[in-house]
């Protein structure tokens, strides 16, 4: 797959484009479906498929105090994306000025004029333009003019759910993760980079890899059993998600210990999947308290990981 930016230096570069677009926050069942409608239609001329998306998220720049926390950061969206088979990605960066573009603008001199694109596939809440103006039916009526075809899609139903990345939010907000992951087609999951924690783990017994997961939608506090993906090595795990209360911490973190591991993997990505929580976090009297408690909590996470099936949870989040 290919990635791009900057949407209006590309040029017609692409044979017969058929594009999408939007933020595709989690690349959801709902963005699946459009994906795989978009390849295909793709495939069916010889053309190529392109996803545009924005970073950052529109709501951070234009109402940050109201902008969501995301599902996905960036990078798992375009591995995300490149797993749906697209041809190329364009990651436009989202500023002021681009804000300011119209909806017919933005359509016709970036997209038709711009690009070359043949074909627009698009999902039936898709916002575009100055002041989010641009909808489905103003995206219809300008591909008519222009000679383009546009194929809405959805709404994508399941198991009699609307998807959409504001469902998977409030299912993962609630803590529902059996619903947040048939909506995913996948278990809800954070990644980021290890970094250095207060080292308190090593020296209780069961040292953790801990991430910094700030801008992410996470489930409540509490231990989890999970799964978590080093490079393409899937690990099973217990983690703690919340503020370690025994230790007075003031910042929220996702500390994950891993089963039968030994290496360091400091700076080191790791994608953490949310299988099963356990208990809610609370806090010890003692550390020997929290040590007897953490063996028990790992004892149940393994009994629970072994018993893993029904969803799958490859890579491709299919």
């Amino acid at each position: 797959m290919l990635v791009l930016r900057h949407l209006g230096s590309i040029g017609r570069r692409f044979q017969q484009p058929v594009l999408t677009l939007g933020n595709f926050d989690g690349v959801h069942r709902g963005h699946q479906e459009i994906l795989g409608r978009l390849v295909q239609r793709a495939r069916e001329i010889g053309g190529t498929s392109i996803a545009l998306t924005f970073h950052p998220h529109p709501a951070q720049l234009l109402s940050p105090n109201q902008a969501p926390l995301l599902l996905t950061d960036w990078r798992s969206k375009l591995e995300r994306l490149a797993a749906g088979s697209v041809d190329v990605v364009i990651t436009e960066r989202f500023t002021r000025e681009f804000s300011e573009i119209d909806a017919e603008e933005f359509v016709r001199r970036l997209l038709i004029d711009g690009l070359g694109v043949r074909q627009i596939v698009v999902g039936h809440r898709v916002r575009f333009g100055h002041g989010r103006r641009g909808n489905s039916d103003v995206l219809r009526v300008l591909g008519e003019r222009s000679g383009v075809e546009v194929e809405i899609i959805g709404p994508v139903v399941v198991q009699g759910i609307a998807v959409s990345s504001s469902a998977v939010r409030q299912a993962v907000n609630e803590g529902d993760l059996e619903k947040a992951a048939v909506l995913l087609g996948r278990r809800p999951s954070a990644a980021a980079r290890v970094v250095h924690g207060h080292h308190r783990g090593h020296s209780l017994g069961f040292p953790t890899a801990n991430l910094r997961i700030s801008g992410l939608m996470l489930p409540p506090d509490g231990v989890y059993a999970v799964r978590a993906r080093r490079r393409n090595r899937w690990l099973h795990g217990v983690a703690n998600l919340g503020f370690n209360p025994t230790f007075d911490n003031n910042e929220r973190s996702l500390e994950v210990h891993l089963f039968d591991f030994s290496e360091s993997i400091y700076a080191e990505r790791l994608e953490v999947e949310f299988v099963q929580k356990l208990r809610g976090e609370r806090k010890f009297p003692s550390p020997k308290d929290l040590v007897a408690q953490i063996r028990q909590d790992a004892d149940q996470a393994r009994g629970v990981l072994a018993k893993l099936g029904g969803l799958s949870c490859k890579r491709n989040g299919s």
